[in-house]
């Protein structure tokens, strides 16, 4: 299995990612700043969605979506 981002345990979260990812979904918004709205794990996940072919959300929380 390949290494990613994301542990394994948390696949959930994950799958989050590939839901939008997939969809064509614009932004992730999320409160999950461990795996999700992580700035030391942004590049990476952007790297795995779009060496898949896909173009990644933008995953931020609601207070970062709303800033002006």
């Amino acid at each position: 299995m390949v290494e990613g981002p994301i542990p394994n345990e948390f696949g959930e979260d994950a799958l989050h990612i590939a839901l939008c990812a997939v969809n064509g979904i614009d932004f992730l918004v999320t409160w999950n700043c461990r795996h999700l709205a992580n700035a030391f794990h942004r590049h990476r996940i952007e790297e795995v969605v779009e060496s898949r072919g896909y173009r990644c959300p933008v995953i931020c929380t609601p207070e970062e979506l709303l800033e002006d």
